[in-house]
């Protein structure tokens, strides 16, 4: 049976909010609607009728704040996404390409256009990084949506907002699992939640665009270099020059005591404000970093002078294992950060000025620049497997792996890294930042606390490989 429910609303984007929400509607004399709702066979009690137009109509600026109906398609999107079919979504096979045409039906379902290249952007996997691929002439494909701004004037500045849609396939590389090569690594967090992520925001900011246009991209290839967004930024939607900031969506489904953390506050003078005041109507226990550079997309753009901001929830001890199953994610707390970063997009899609840029050399290494993998993935190799549960102060291992170099200089379980070379080591990412700081051979003193007392070993370190 199908329900039809009349209600004199008067705004005419209401009928485009609930479309996009899957309730379809009629026009009625007056600029009334006519709601036509089937729920199982049945028809839809007026008390749902009305949740449902309160959810709709809501002012533009409430619509940075997302409901229950958003809740089950984000959770779609990550089951698709980290289901054991797309094989953990490794650059350039078959299953890749599968996730790709996925998020362009998605882009283009929720109001994207296809820019004038068209939706995919193709690059080769080239250098380094072509040892890790299964086969020369590996390509790879970042997927591109555009949403037009609303101002004739500032439509023509350009706000990218990004997440990476790869991860590491079968675990041959880049797994902190050593004996889970084989298996599928499905990457709920890393990163279908960051794709989920920027889909419901497209969604969100279809309904009322900003004055600025925005460009949605999901990159491939990060997990070999940050391929994807190096590409985009050599050839990029529109012109690199009216790109005013990029905001990148990298692990944000594993929320924890609202601790939300967000690297290149310092990229911009005007973030740290903003940031603080967005906050205010949250409660998030908010961890700025000033660092634009980091292993992640918004890492390319800041080496091209462009204020960036990552978003992310922490690590975890799924981290790069085959245990990041999308049962695991904090849904409910990936609609908060997407309500708040829909908030914070909003008003930087709408402010009357440009930010201004603030130029910092990485504090630990030297960001790759575009095009350039300054080692595969995540740097030199070490061999240690850390205990992502571990709240030492350093990383703490759970093992090594056989042959590795770290094996060979003698660490072993339950050490706790605290320093390499003569970078400090506080957590994963500070080891991280240290290990892309070096190169395959070279020599690096490591200090561990070993049953309460510290103890340096020398380590040459090794190259990754597939």
């Amino acid at each position: 049976m199908i329900a039809r429910v009349t209600y004199p609303i008067q705004a005419s984007w209401v009928c485009k909010a609930l479309a996009i929400r899957g309730i379809p509607v009629e026009a009625a004399p007056g600029g009334a609607l006519t709601l036509v709702l089937l729920l199982k066979g049945r028809p839809v009690l007026q008390p749902l009728v009305r949740c449902l137009l309160v959810l709709a109509v809501l002012p533009s600026a409430a619509f940075a704040q997302t409901t229950a109906v958003d809740l089950p398609r984000m959770l779609d999107d990550i089951k698709f996404l980290a289901d054991d079919r797309l094989e953990g979504r490794f650059t350039g096979t078959p299953e890749a390409d599968t996730a790709a045409a996925y998020i362009q039906q998605r882009f283009k379902q929720v109001g994207l256009q296809a820019p004038a290249g068209g939706w995919f952007q193709e690059f080769k996997v080239e250098g380094a990084a072509a040892q890790l691929v299964a086969a020369a002439g590996t390509v790879g494909r970042n997927v591109i949506g555009l949403l037009p701004g609303s101002d004739l004037a500032l439509r023509e500045q350009v706000i990218v907002v990004g997440a990476h849609y790869d991860h590491l396939g079968g675990g041959a590389f880049g797994a902190l699992d050593p004996d889970s090569t084989g298996k599928v690594h499905n990457g709920a967090d890393d990163n279908a939640s960051g794709v989920a992520a920027i889909i419901n925001l497209a969604q969100r900011m279809a309904l009322d665009p900003p004055a600025r246009t925005i460009v949605f991209v999901a990159f491939s290839g990060e997990e070999l270099g940050l391929l994807g967004s190096a590409s985009y930024v050599r050839q990029p939607a529109v012109p690199l020059a009216k790109t005013v900031a990029m905001i990148n969506f990298d692990m944000v489904g594993r929320l924890k005591n609202d601790r939300l953390i967000i690297y290149g506050t310092e990229t911009a003078t005007e973030f740290t404000p903003l940031l603080d005041s967005v906050n205010k109507s949250f409660g998030f226990d908010l961890k700025m970093r000033g660092d634009g550079y980091g292993p992640s997309d918004q890492s390319a753009f800041y080496a091209v002078k462009k204020p960036v901001l990552h978003f992310f929830t922490d690590l975890h001890e799924d981290y790069h294992r085959s245990t990041d199953d999308w049962q695991k994610v904090n849904v409910a707390g990936m609609l908060k950060v997407t309500d708040f970063a829909a908030a914070l997009l909003r008003e930087l899609g709408n402010r009357p000025t440009p930010l201004t840029f603030v130029d910092q050399p990485s504090p630990h290494a030297q960001a790759p620049g575009p095009g350039q993998v300054q080692t595969p993935g995540y740097g030199a190799y070490l061999g240690t497997v850390p205990d992502m549960a571990g709240d030492a102060a350093g990383v703490k291992l759970t093992g090594v792996r056989a042959g590795s170099p770290a094996e060979k200089a003698g660490l072993q379980r339950d050490d706790i890294i605290t320093r390499i070379g003569d970078m400090p080591i506080s957590d994963l990412q500070a080891m991280t930042d240290a290990l892309r700081a070096h190169k395959p051979g070279d020599v690096v003193p490591v200090t561990v606390q070993r049953d309460g007392k510290p103890l340096t070993v020398t380590v040459t370190l090794g190259a990754r490989s597939g």
